[in-house]
């Protein structure tokens, strides 16, 4: 969906519900949209005319569910055990897999911003199989790899991402990779585009 525009029209501040305005609010005074800022992504969480970008606008369809996802989203970003380059190798494996293409252009730069080398975004991205100097990267890519790919993790890796994590990090983990595939299946979906000018880093798929 190149150039394409999303399944749904934008949601504009003007179009709101009470409901949807209260989710609006919630996502653009919350940390994520501080976040999105903070890594130079002009606009924060909204296009030109005020609309949210990426999933959030179809989140808005349903603003009860809706603000149930953006806070358990937020609660993994913000408030996870993770280290932020694991989390974020974890997060660059569930967008690959799935060629969610808005959720690379969001996390390959804030993965950069959290310390994964070049080269390890780069060999995801292209689904080689990573060099990682760094063993936490290293244990999230693989739990996270399993799990997609396996619908099962093994003995081994549990335990190498237990030890690496502790199993209340191995929960989260679980956690973000359901939250990241959700994610994804509402880009997907929705057919939701890049900002203009951003290059498509997936071939789109018949």
């Amino acid at each position: 969906y190149d150039g394409a525009m999303s399944r749904i029209e934008p949601l504009t501040p003007d179009r709101l519900s009470t409901e949807q305005r209260r989710l609006y609010d919630a996502l653009l005074g919350g940390r994520r949209a501080q976040a999105a800022s903070t890594a130079g992504r002009a606009g924060g969480l909204t296009d030109e005319r005020g609309a949210l970008i990426g999933p959030f606008n179809a989140w808005l369809l349903s603003p009860a569910i809706g603000d149930r996802i953006q806070g358990l989203g937020e609660a993994i970003r913000f408030s996870s055990s993770l280290p932020s380059n694991a989390l974020e190798v974890a997060i660059l494996v569930v967008a690959r897999d799935w060629r969610a293409r808005f959720e690379w252009w969001a996390h390959a730069r804030l993965a950069r911003r959290a310390g994964v080398a070049a080269e390890v975004i780069a060999a995801i991205e292209a689904g080689r199989e990573p060099e990682f100097s760094d063993a936490g990267e290293e244990t999230a890519h693989r739990f996270a790899r399993e799990l997609l790919a396996r619908r099962r993790v093994s003995d081994e890796t549990y335990g190498a991402a237990s030890e690496r994590f502790g199993e209340s990090g191995v929960v989260e983990l679980v956690t973000l990779l359901g939250y990241y595939t959700l994610v994804s299946m509402t880009l997907n979906v929705f057919q939701v585009p890049l900002p203009p000018g951003q290059t498509a880093p997936f071939p789109e798929e018949a």
